[in-house]
């Protein structure tokens, strides 16, 4: 495969494009926009090298010159998007800086819903990455807290963020691809649930829906969850 390292090599570390030859056609941003509109628009797993190069109008071994393998490429993608992050001047209140990048973080994925599935394989540390990282380490200047211990704060909240997105994808595509409503699939279940807890078999269930019989406040649940880890840390 032309251009592909036989050596771990970061992309980042790479020029533009490998190689002599005339001035490259086409910059890394132009290759992670084409990818990004592809998974936007067909999902992650639509996004080829051949698709890419479609996008582009170019042959596709003239693109490993720029991106070496699939996972570089995922790397561009991601950065690509981390650039959308907005960055207000600390405000002073830590708590609230996170829960708002956190929140900006959930509007993201929802806007690219393939990201959840490359925030594991992916390295990060792409130049908007990092970029990310040291504002959110700058919201946490006022922290008696090692440096080790905020990057585990970013990664739990990262964590939270990236998994209750990923499930609230995930119902909305099982929904779309249902022959009936999400409320008929709903009701259907609800109906379901309460038959056997009219049983007695399950008296705390019986106890626990008589006090919250919803329906659940998605966005409480997320600012809960979230809230939960920033007090954790607040009282480390």
């Amino acid at each position: 495969m032309v251009g592909r390292p036989a050596v771990p090599e970061v992309i980042w570390a790479r020029p533009e494009r490998s190689g002599r030859g005339p001035k490259p056609a086409y910059h890394r941003a132009d290759i992670a926009a084409a990818a990004v509109r592809i998974a936007d628009a067909e999902g992650l797993d639509a996004v080829s090298m051949r698709k890419v190069a479609a996008e582009l109008g170019c042959g596709t071994m003239s693109l490993y010159n720029y991106v070496p393998r699939k996972e570089d490429l995922h790397e561009l993608m991601l950065d690509a998007v981390s650039a959308g992050y907005d960055y207000p001047e600390p405000s002073g209140d830590w708590r609230a800086d996170i829960l708002a990048l956190a929140r900006q973080a959930r509007e993201m994925m929802h806007r690219h819903t393939w990201v959840p599935r490359l925030m594991s394989p992916v390295y990060g540390f792409s130049p908007n990455v990092l970029r990310y990282l040291e504002y959110t380490l700058s919201c946490l200047d006022g922290i008696d807290a090692r440096f080790g211990e905020k990057m585990e704060l970013i990664a739990m909240v990262n964590g939270v963020v990236t998994t209750y997105t990923a499930n609230e994808i995930a119902t909305a595509e099982r929904s779309r691809s249902l022959p009936w409503t999400e409320e008929q699939e709903q009701a259907a279940r609800t109906g379901y649930l309460l038959s056997q807890i009219s049983t007695g078999k399950y008296p705390r269930m019986a106890a626990g829906f008589a006090e919250d019989p919803g329906p659940i406040d998605l966005d409480g649940v997320f600012e809960r969850a979230l809230a939960r880890v920033l007090d954790s840390f607040g009282r480390g």
